[in-house]
C-alpha cells in the first residue's frame, strides 16, 4: 500500500520528521500518478485507476516498441536539451520522449532538467533522484520496486497527452559504428 504519499506529507507537518527530499519524492510520484489515472481514465474508460495506483496494486500499461520506431542517435539526443528554441527529450529504457510540452518539469533550470539531453535516464527514475550520480541506464541492482517506479515512469511518457515518443535511443551514432568498422576491418 503507497501509504507513503499521504503519511510523509501528514508526518512533515505534524512531526517536522520527514525530509523535504523524501516529501517532494511523495509528491512527485503522487501527481505522476494522478496523470496516469486520468490518461487511463481518456484511453481506457477506467474509472477508478487512482484508487488501485495509490495502494500500490496497479500494473503500469506499456505500449509495445514497434520495428518501425524512428531512431535517435546520443548526439540528436544530446543536442535536445531545451536551449535556444531546441527541444526536450529525455530517454528511459532506451525510449526516447519529447518533453518540450512541459518546460515548468524539465526547462533549464527546473528539476527534471537534469535528466533530459542525457544518454539514459533510467536509473534516476527508479532510484527518484536527480543527482548526476544517480544518472545511467544500469539496472542492474535495482530491486522489484525501483524497476516498477521505471515502468511507472514509461507508462507516463507513453500515455500523457503532452508528451510525445520520439523514437528509440541507440546505443552509438551510425557514423561511429562506420568509422570503428572501417578502422578495424578497413571496411565501411
Amino acid at each position: 500500500m503507497r501509504l507513503d504519499l499521504i503519511l510523509l506529507p501528514l508526518a512533515a507537518l505534524l512531526f517536522g520528521v520527514v525530509s523535504r527530499k523524501r516529501i517532494e519524492l511523495a509528491l512527485g510520484r503522487f501527481f505522476r500518478d494522478v496523470a496516469r489515472s486520468k490518461a487511463r481514465k481518456r484511453l481506457y474508460g477506467n474509472e477508478h485507476a487512482l484508487m488501485t495506483m495509490i495502494r500500490g496494486l496497479d500494473e503500469p500499461i506499456i505500449k509495445p516498441e514497434d520495428e518501425t520506431d524512428e531512431t535517435v542517435t546520443p548526439e540528436e539526443l544530446a543536442s535536445a536539451n531545451g536551449l535556444g528554441g531546441a527541444p526536450t527529450w529525455l530517454a528511459i529504457r532506451g525510449r526516447v520522449y519529447d518533453v518540450s510540452a512541459a518546460p515548468q518539469f524539465y526547462g533549464p533550470g527546473k528539476s527534471y532538467h537534469k535528466l533530459v539531453a542525457r544518454d539514459d535516464a533510467t536509473r534516476a527514475f527508479g532510484l527518484g533522484c536527480t543527482a548526476t550520480k544517480c544518472l545511467g541506464s544500469s539496472v542492474d541492482d535495482l530491486d522489484e520496486k525501483q524497476l516498477k517506479e521505471i515502468d511507472r515512469w514509461i507508462e507516463l511518457y507513453d500515455s500523457h497527452d503532452k508528451y510525445t515518443y520520439v523514437g528509440k535511443l541507440l546505443d552509438s551514432s551510425p557514423v561511429d559504428d562506420a568509422l570503428k568498422n572501417y578502422e578495424n576491418n578497413g571496411e565501411e
